[in-house]
């Protein structure tokens, strides 16, 4: 370690000690880094509930992908953060690691919020900008496109967990469990597919612009391994109910979002 360098190691494991909250972000030489400590471990019985239905619909993309909690999962989330890294794919940087936490870098600037691809999207669709709305639906497409091709998958692969930086470019935060260990690639793909879908095509629909993005979607599909449009097809299949659904604002925003996905999801 260099006087030039900061011990992450050491600013580690002093605030894993004091700091009141499990996620905080610190300053630390001039740069804001965020600390993570390990939670409690999680129960089982949500996983077995969502087993069940997955298998009741016959759709693996629903098979539950364990999140364990506690220091497994700081294990998987500092092995999946070091992995995408590696790949190309642009995430947190991690400083430092133990059993019980890790360090990270900020994805923006010191002292300065970053914004999710969510609420970048939805602050379009406020401003009535329908061009802006496309193009950043589009480049959280090219995002996950990116990432397939680096062999890997998300985790959790919603707007809200792909980070618009500072320079523009798209990063990915959220990494507590890894699909691929329990469910085959094609299956992750279609599954990150199905989360940046569900979580977007809402704004799709409130901006009017859903007829261009059945287009975008297609031609992003089609760019898809013949295995990842195969399941995405049958799954789009075995979803058909969902097209009974009402659009009304009344029964709530969950199924609004339900609804507008397949809108856009379906052939």
């Amino acid at each position: 370690m260099t006087m030039d360098t900061p011990d992450y190691g050491a600013f580690l494991q002093q605030h894993l000690a004091t700091q009141p909250h499990a996620v905080m972000a610190h300053v630390l030489g001039g740069e804001q880094i965020w600390i993570k400590r390990a939670g409690a471990p999680h129960g089982k019985g949500r996983y077995r509930a969502m087993a069940a239905l997955a298998g009741l619909l016959r759709l693996p993309v629903l098979r539950p992908v364990p999140n364990p909690g506690g220091t497994a999962a700081i294990a998987t989330e500092v092995r999946r953060l070091t992995d995408l890294a590696a790949r190309g794919v642009r995430v947190p940087v991690v400083l430092a690691a133990q059993r019980d936490g890790f360090a990270m870098r900020h994805l923006g600037r010191t002292g300065e919020e970053t914004h999710s691809l969510g609420n970048e999207i939805d602050h379009a669709v406020q401003a009535g900008d329908t061009a802006a709305v496309l193009a950043l639906w589009q480049q959280g497409l090219d995002t996950l496109a990116h990432v397939h091709r680096q062999g890997t998958c998300l985790s959790q692969a919603f707007a809200r967990n792909l980070v618009r930086c500072p320079d523009g470019e798209v990063a990915c935060i959220d990494f507590e469990d890894d699909p691929a260990s329990v469910l085959p690639l094609p299956v992750c793909h279609v599954r990150d597919a199905l989360c940046y879908a569900h979580s977007t095509a809402i704004y799709l629909h409130q901006s009017g612009t859903l007829g261009e993005g059945r287009e975008r979607w297609a031609a992003w599909v089609a760019r898809g391994s013949t295995e990842m449009r195969e399941v995405l097809a049958t799954s789009v299949r075995r979803m058909g109910w969902m097209r009974q659904l009402p659009a009304s604002r009344k029964l709530g925003r969950d199924l609004q979002r339900v609804r507008a996905a397949y809108d856009l999801l379906a052939p």
